[in-house]
């Protein structure tokens, strides 16, 4: 039972940081696509300012949050 156990603590601590959040592939996500978006200034402003409330959660450790506003200013330029 106890080998049992361990075993499955092992591959949850392991697997773990798949399950993570991914904030600062979703920031330079953002990044890229706004560099090559066709949006116009009004657009793109409302996305960069989602990005940086994104950018701000992810600081603070909000990543539900970051995740959140970085989808949706992606959502924003077409991406």
């Amino acid at each position: 039972m106890k080998k049992t156990a361990l075993a499955a603590l092992l591959t949850l601590s392991l697997a773990a940081p798949a399950f993570a959040h991914n904030c600062p592939v979703l920031m330079g996500q953002f990044e890229e696509a706004l560099a090559t978006s066709t949006a116009d200034d009004a657009t793109k402003s409302a996305a960069s300012a989602l990005y940086e409330t994104g950018k701000a959660a992810h600081a603070a450790g909000d990543h539900d949050a970051s995740v959140a506003a970085l989808e949706e200013a992606l959502a924003l330029i077409g991406q």
